[in-house]
């Protein structure tokens, strides 16, 4: 969970820096792609847990 909210964190700050600021189109860019891989992070990682544990 900690891996999570540090990505989510940095990618929220690379957005803002990078629309924010003039020329720093790549920051944002990157925030971006950085937010969507923490979303397959979280995605992926649920469903990893939810085959693990079958219902009972």
């Amino acid at each position: 969970m900690v891996l999570f909210l540090t990505l989510l964190i940095a990618g929220i700050a690379l957005v803002a820096i990078g629309a924010a600021a003039d020329g720093m189109l790549y920051l944002m860019s990157i925030g971006v792609l950085l937010l969507v891989a923490d979303l397959l992070y979280l995605a992926a990682r649920s469903i990893w847990r939810s085959t693990r544990h079958p219902a009972r």
